[in-house]
């Protein structure tokens, strides 16, 4: 397996401390030791975002430490969708969610379930 460790003068992706303190909690409830963030193809624009609890990282993924307790492993071949996202948590009501919020996006479905970059 290869991981490549985060340079923070190439950070791809940041989070924010409320999308932080909510990933720590959701660590703490599962099975996972790490989140792990990608994009797939789906939806009527072109791409979701793919957010695991994983144990490990993949072969391909990019490694970043977020905290002293929290690593992030970003799938390689999902870097040139995600280079420039923030993940936040945005409550509205009682209802929180994780948002990304992406400068590369160009496009959105109407439900917010996929979008598009080129």
């Amino acid at each position: 397996m290869s991981v490549e460790s985060f340079a923070p003068s190439r950070q791809v992706v940041t989070v924010t401390p409320a999308a932080l303190q909510h990933l720590r909690r959701q660590l703490a409830s599962s099975a996972g030791k790490a989140v792990r963030i990608s994009v797939k193809k789906s939806g009527c624009t072109g791409f979701m975002y793919v957010l695991d609890m994983v144990e490990q990282a993949g072969e391909n993924d990019l490694h970043c430490r977020l905290d002293e307790q929290i690593e992030l492993f970003i799938e390689r071949d999902s870097l040139p969708v995600l280079s420039g996202t923030q993940i936040d948590l945005v409550r509205e009501g009682i209802n929180s969610q994780i948002r990304f919020i992406n400068p590369n996006v160009k496009d959105q479905c109407g439900c917010g379930e996929s979008f598009s970059v080129s």
